[in-house]
């Protein structure tokens, strides 16, 4: 049975909407490009006054699938402009001069060039940038936890925050199910 976009959106983007997670990323098949990029659109009008951007990383040439990135403008902007984030991203090849929109653009770029997901994604996911930098050096082995990414700092906290992120993620199913609309449960 094929999901509809707003189940696509409450499954992979429910913390994001929450506001208990920067940003989220999904793969949406529309019935062809035109209809996936005009989905898209919609849902960035409709999303807006939340604060919350949708923005179309990549586009797959011969299915038209769309790669969708949800994120709340105002956090990822914090956590990008952090320090060591800035750091990090430099050091992986991006510049940072452009802000927000210019390391979007670049991300955007690095996942229409490269065969496999660049690994730096994670921090603009909001995964904590240890884990991040404990994937790429471990080369994805040693870590110590697994759930929404694999974790190389304390396990523990990360397993209270996959728990919130499964519950927020349940909770936001059911009220879809029961037909409360999306920009319903964004001002409850």
């Amino acid at each position: 049975m094929e999901r509809t976009f707003e189940e696509l959106l409450v499954e992979q983007c429910a913390p994001t909407l929450a506001g208990i997670k920067p940003a989220s990323l999904f793969r949406y098949q529309g019935a062809d490009r035109r209809q996936a990029v005009r989905t898209a659109a919609h849902w960035t009008r409709e999303l807006a006054p939340f604060d919350i951007r949708v923005r179309i990383l990549k586009v797959c040439p011969r299915t038209g699938a769309v790669l969708i990135y949800l994120y709340r403008e105002t956090e990822l902007e914090g956590l990008l402009a952090e320090p060591a984030v800035q750091a990090f991203l430099e050091g992986s090849g991006y510049r940072t001069e452009g802000g927000c929109p210019g390391l979007l653009r670049q991300l955007s770029r690095r996942l229409c060039l490269e065969e496999e997901f660049p690994h730096e994604i994670g921090v603009f996911l909001g995964y904590p940038l240890e884990d991040v930098v404990g994937f790429i050096r471990n080369q994805g082995q040693g870590f110590t936890c697994c759930g929404c990414w694999k974790v190389y700092g304390d396990p523990e906290a990360a397993r209270q925050r996959f728990a919130g992120y499964r519950r927020c993620t349940d909770s936001w199913r059911e009220q879809l199910r029961q037909g409360v609309a999306i920009t319903r449960m964004l001002t409850a």
